[in-house]
Parts: structure tokens; C-alpha cells; sequence
């Protein structure tokens, strides 16, 4: 198949139910979440493959895959993720896995001429920095924050491979670059969770145990904005029938909450009645992280899922499969 070139006009539209899409990371937080939506949706040649099915640093073995199946869409949510602590203490193992997954899959997928590709990043990809609320133009403006920017550079590195084959090879690929997820099947882990589902377990951990005090890192000033992974999901499809542009595309609700606010409200959602006590001695992170979404709006969608609710569904999945969860 010849590549189109740059000069072809694409339209996008409904895609189809029945054509053959790759979910790359379909067992993760995002993954499993597009993999629902997509069912729900009645798409009825869905693709996955755990990572002991198919390993995606092994770029031998991905090229084969995409040579087997030929998917006529894929979601690239396959990634090596994890909180402040993790991205702080391992940043070459975040750097190097996130690159190696993203260079195997997006150049498998450009060898068969795969038709749509959404890339997915992180909101981490804008300066520490950044004016609130950060405008998609703002990447590349200015410093990382630090203690993940290992993570940042292979996402932005992502971005840049979207875009060039944009450039190069006339193939309508997007990206989209989410606010801090949460939600059903997130990781509970006290090392590599991120805040809220560090928070969540935390929390009721310490209501079983009748702890009198609970103790979080920082200050609790930082702002963040939190999705709940179900609207991510939705926003995906949305995007892949509603959107073509060279921009990577931020997904959130655009309203924000103190890290001090969320614990509260993760207290009082799961029950627990004790003190909370900062750490101040530990980082804080980013300051805030707000996105501006009006080019999502733009394109005809909101989130709907408000973060009381959201909070306690997540509660209530993280109870029901609290044994078998990664410690």
C-alpha cells in the first residue's frame, strides 16, 4: 500500500464497528477503560495482548504482530507509569521503557499504513511552570518539573513521532494528553500509585486499622485536576470520529482541587474520622497542573463524571479487590 501524502484531505467521521483495533495496554488503568467503551460501543474485532503475550520492547516481536493482524485503528495506552515516588527514584527504567514501547508500536503501525493511531500521553509533557490553564501550545515553553521529567521527555517524544508521520506520511494520527486519571483498575500500590489511589488505600487502611492520624507527603497546596478514567475512555472514541489536527489534545474536566481538598474528600468518602498530618520535609511536585480544555470543547465534548461520584465507585472497586491487588 502506498503512503497518502500530505495533500490528501482527511474527514473525520464514524469508525467502523467491525474493523480490526488494537488497544496496546488493554489490562491498564486507560486500556481497560477504552476496551469497555469500545465494547459498549459495539466494536466487535477488538485486539489485546498482555505483556507475557507479547512484549512490546521486543520490536521484532511487535512488527510481527502488526504484520499478523494489520488493525485498522489502534489506542497506544501502553506504558510504564507510576506516582512521584517511582517516576523519582527510577527515571531511566520510565525514560527507557516508555520510549522503547512507543518507537516498536508507532513504527509497526506506520509500516502497515494503520489508519488512525491516538497516541496517548500525560499532562506532566508542560512546563512545571506552565500559565494555568496550560494551553496545548505551552509544550516545549519551559523547564520540566523534575521529579518526572524522564517520564515527560518520553511522552513528548511520542507527541513529536505523531506529528512527524503526520508530516512525512500524510496518515491522519492524533494525540491526546489526559489530566491525572483515576478509576477502576488503577494501581492501589503505596510506592508506585499515583495521589489519589495512594490516598484512597491510605485512608482505608487506616479506618480498618483505627489509626488516629494519617500522614501525606508535602504540604497539600498543589492543585490538581482529576478524570475519572471512564470519561478518558469516552473521550478517546470521541476524538478518533470528531478530531484531525497536528496538536496533541488536552483531556480533563478543567476545574481543580487542593491536594488537602481531594484528602479530605477520599476521608469522608471512605469513613475515616481520624487526624491528617503533612509531611512538609517531602516534594510537593507540580504546583498545579490545570488544563485548559477548549479545543476538546470545541470538538463537542465534556466530561460528565463529577469527582464525588467517581471517587466513590473507585472506593467501592478498590474494596472489592483489595486481595488481589499489587502491594
Amino acid at each position: 500500500m502506498s503512503a497518502p501524502t500530505s495533500e490528501q484531505t482527511f474527514v473525520p467521521g464514524a469508525l467502523d464497528r467491525s474493523a480490526p483495533f488494537y488497544v496496546a495496554g488493554h489490562r491498564g488503568l486507560v486500556g481497560s477503560a477504552v476496551w469497555r467503551t469500545l465494547e459498549k460501543e459495539g466494536f466487535s474485532h477488538l485486539i489485546g495482548r498482555t505483556s507475557a503475550e507479547l512484549d512490546l520492547k521486543d520490536r521484532a516481536a511487535v512488527f510481527d504482530f502488526f504484520r499478523e493482524q494489520r488493525p485498522r485503528y489502534v489506542v497506544l495506552a501502553a506504558a510504564k507509569v507510576g506516582g512521584i515516588v517511582a517516576n523519582n527514584t527510577y527515571p531511566v527504567d520510565f525514560l527507557s521503557e516508555n520510549l522503547q514501547i512507543q518507537l516498536n508500536v508507532l513504527d509497526a503501525a506506520l509500516e502497515a499504513r494503520t489508519e488512525r493511531v491516538l497516541f496517548l500521553g500525560s499532562s506532566c509533557i508542560y512546563p512545571r511552570l506552565a500559565p494555568q490553564p496550560i494551553v496545548e501550545d505551552s509544550l516545549l515553553t519551559g523547564h520540566l518539573e523534575p521529579t518526572n521529567d524522564a517520564y515527560a521527555i518520553a511522552k513528548i517524544a511520542g507527541i513529536m513521532q505523531i506529528q512527524a508521520v503526520r508530516r512525512q506520511y500524510g496518515l491522519p494520527w492524533i494525540s491526546a494528553m489526559p489530566t491525572n486519571l483515576y478509576g477502576p483498575g488503577d494501581n492501589f500500590s503505596p510506592t508506585g500509585s499515583h495521589v489519589l489511589p495512594a490516598l484512597i488505600r491510605r485512608y482505608d487502611e487506616a479506618r480498618t486499622a483505627g489509626a488516629p492520624s494519617v500522614t501525606n507527603w508535602g504540604t497539600g497546596t498543589p492543585r490538581r485536576e482529576l478524570l475519572h478514567v471512564d470519561d478518558m475512555a469516552a473521550a478517546c472514541l470521541h476524538l478518533l470520529e470528531h478530531y484531525d489536527g497536528p496538536s496533541q489534545v488536552n483531556v480533563g474536566t478543567g476545574t481543580d482541587v487542593t491536594i488537602r481538598e481531594l484528602a479530605e474528600t477520599v476521608a469522608r468518602v471512605v469513613g475515616y474520622e481520624g487526624e491528617t498530618q503533612w509531611d512538609t520535609s517531602k516534594p510537593d511536585g507540580t504546583p498545579q497542573k490545570l488544563l485548559d480544555v477548549s479545543r476538546l470543547a470545541d470538538a463537542g465534548w465534556r466530561a460528565s463524571i463529577s469527582l464525588e461520584d467517581g471517587l466513590r465507585s473507585t472506593v467501592e472497586w478498590y474494596r472489592e479487590n483489595v486481595g488481589a491487588l499489587r502491594t
